[in-house]
């Protein structure tokens, strides 16, 4: 099929707009890019500068964010690409303050690791928690890591500085012999779900999810004051992704890792029962780079530059 999936039809934006005003507007003109985003460091971002305090960092922005902090392999690209197509501007990792300020909705590194900084500086902030079964979640997070290691190694990792902090913060992966031994990913595990419950404590402007539950996309929708009469995911995946960009996924395993990802990835049917909308399920099996292969216009560049270049927030954990 044609590349064309990056401009979402006008339909489907005139239908969506009421939601992405709900969260708020964006400033279009502070940066025009919104694809393509990098995890490789660059020179400005090798030495962020940081300090002790949020002294002068409190971002004076109107409009409401949305933080996912689940961990990696909970659903956080299943999530953010339904962000999209209700309309808001998305981030799947953010690396820059830029970034932070484009973006309605921000995912994943750094948010998983950083929501106590992010709470003080977006005070209007929501913030959803999402969780999946252990005995999923565990060989997920076991074959992600995996991939990933060689480039979290603190010199010669090749990966951004900001997500090597939040992966040796979350998952102690200088601090033990096997990151990915079982009993340590779910000590990991546990010790951050128990901190953000206990953190998020009796707060409105929270919640917990998991995306394989029935409704669970309604819920969502509803916690943000969101409509629901917006194209869903499982309408649009067919326009996201082609045979193509499967098949050139950067982490593609084996032939028989192909076949699973194209299924992985196929047009859903849109739940609409009794239990509301369901999410269709992204990045499922082996596959990692569902959110690097979905095209919209709304997504918002890890490595965004502003008037302060590609500098990070003043802070540290």
């Amino acid at each position: 099929m044609p590349d064309n999936a990056n401009n979402s039809p006008a339909s489907t934006h005139a239908k969506c707009s009421a939601n992405a005003q709900h969260i708020g507007n964006a400033d279009h003109a502070a940066d025009t890019q919104h694809t393509g985003n990098s995890q490789i460091a660059t020179p400005d971002e090798m030495n962020p500068a940081k300090s002790n305090t949020l002294d002068g960092e409190q971002a004076s922005v109107e409009k409401q964010k949305v933080f996912i902090i689940g961990l990696p392999r909970t659903g956080t690209t299943s999530v953010s690409v339904a962000l999209l197509e209700q309309g808001l501007k998305v981030a799947h990792m953010a690396f820059t303050k830029q970034a932070f300020m484009l973006a309605d909705a921000i995912s994943d590194v750094p948010c998983f690791s950083d929501y106590r900084q992010l709470d003080d500086l977006f005070p209007q902030a929501k913030f959803v928690y999402l969780e999946r079964d252990m005995a999923k979640w565990v060989p997920s997070m076991q074959m992600l890591l995996g991939k990933m290691l060689p480039h979290l190694e603190a010199k010669s990792g090749r990966f951004h500085p900001i997500m090597k902090r939040s992966f040796r913060h979350t998952f102690a992966i200088d601090k033990v012999a096997d990151p990915v031994d079982e009993a340590h990913l779910i000590a990991c595990y546990q010790r951050h779900q128990n901190e953000v419950l206990a953190y998020f404590h009796g707060r409105e402007d929270f919640i917990t999810l998991d995306i394989s539950h029935a409704g669970s996309l309604s819920r969502l929708l509803q916690f943000l004051g969101l409509t629901t009469d917006c194209p869903t995911l499982g309408q649009v995946t067919d326009r996201a992704f082609s045979d193509s960009q499967i098949k050139s996924a950067p982490n593609q395993i084996s032939q028989e890792g192909t076949s699973q990802e194209k299924a992985a990835v196929q047009p859903l049917p849109v739940n609409t029962s009794e239990h509301g909308l369901d999410f269709p399920k992204l990045n499922a099996g082996t596959h990692v780079a569902a959110w690097h292969e979905y095209k919209h216009p709304n997504k918002v560049n890890s490595n965004s530059a502003g008037p302060q270049s590609r500098k990070f927030f003043d802070y540290t954990l």
